[in-house]
């Protein structure tokens, strides 16, 4: 079950071009390209004849010719042309979806469209300055459900074990963990005072010596994340600190999006504080954090496997707080949508 009422990222916005191409959001096949002037469209992608999908058929203008038979359809889903003499039938026509380009990237809305609102996409502050830097990679696949990418990224402790040379430092293991719940989501985090830096950041802190450092783990619903790394000298951090004006702080924004119940497309970008225009500090984030990530992957798509073929129950820890109360709550949200939909007789 999915929350469809909801912004999920569809594609790089470079991903989209000029030609017809299948995308799968929520179990859905849907049929993407750019219109004559450029804007991206969704439609349902199944020609409702004989169910041929409409992404292996012909741009024809701004209209999209079906393979099999020539239907013929518009950016709205309407069909315009059926073979045959009469009328076009009234159901000749394919679902459109909402669309909206931001930050790189084709956000699509899955549920009922007059609730559709670009502004609820995620605020993302720092995206245009030009100071701060930004480095993103190519998305990624994950063999695993969304909500385990969700628990990875409430999970502040996991990187103690998963990310070993990147992320990693002693403090890791055992530091206490807050949990917090807000209107859109939870946070989940803490402060680690006068440590070691983790071997990713020490190559682009410019200080010397240990530091105070925040791990700030926060999703909003359903899959939207934000991990907010902040290293600050030690003695400057912390809940009532003033930070340095060397402080580094770097905000990865992640985007699962689900396909199936159990594939997960991931898209994800860091912002820096420091260095904007340095591309090869751009460069090396990238090739290291994307690391990190097959990390995860490789964790993730072992715990779907093993969740899917359990012969004993799993436990939970105290560390799961925050995945829990972020899954009882996104449970609660897709119930009430799903009784809202029957009732309106969707």
């Amino acid at each position: 079950m999915f929350l469809k009422n909801a912004w999920y990222v569809a594609a790089l916005s470079e991903e989209v071009g000029n030609e017809l191409q299948q995308i799968i959001v929520l179990g859905e096949k849907i049929c993407v390209f750019r219109n004559s002037e450029g804007e991206v469209i969704a439609l349902e992608d199944a020609c409702p004849h004989r169910k041929l999908p409409l992404s292996k058929g012909r741009i024809k203008g701004d209209n999209v010719e079906c393979g099999y038979h020539g239907l013929t359809f518009d950016c709205a889903g309407q069909c315009t042309w059926a073979p045959g003499t009469g009328r076009i039938p009234s159901a000749a026509r394919v679902r459109p979806y909402p669309v909206h380009e931001k930050y790189n990237l084709v956000w699509i809305w899955m549920g009922n469209a007059a609730m559709a609102d670009p502004d609820d996409i995620i605020d993302i502050p720092n995206f245009d300055s030009p100071d701060w830097g930004i480095n993103q990679g190519k998305a990624m696949e994950l063999q695993c459900n969304y909500l385990y990418m969700t628990d990875n990224l409430l999970d502040p402790s996991h990187v103690a074990w998963v990310h070993e040379t990147s992320f990693a430092q002693d403090a890791t293991k055992d530091a206490p963990l807050k949990v917090t719940k807000t209107e859109d989501g939870v946070i989940v985090h803490r402060w680690m005072m006068n440590v070691e830096p983790a071997p990713f950041y020490k190559k682009v802190i410019e200080f010397d010596g240990n530091c105070d450092r925040l791990q700030h783990y926060e999703v909003r619903y359903p899959s939207v994340a934000l991990i907010r790394a902040i290293f600050t000298p030690a003695g400057t951090g912390g809940p009532e600190g003033t930070l340095h004006e060397k402080t580094f702080v770097m905000d990865s924004y992640n985007f699962m999006t689900p396909t199936t119940e159990k594939e997960t497309r991931y898209y994800w970008f860091q912002l820096r504080n420091v260095r904007p225009d340095d591309q090869e500090l751009s460069d090396m984030m990238n090739e290291d954090v994307r690391g990190a990530f097959n990390e995860d992957r490789e964790v993730l798509n072992q715990v779907q496997i093993g969740m899917t073929e359990k012969t004993s129950p799993h436990i939970d820890l105290s560390i799961d707080a925050g995945q829990l109360r972020f899954r009882r709550q996104l449970e609660a949200m897709i119930a009430e949508e799903a009784l809202v939909d029957e009732k309106m007789g969707n």
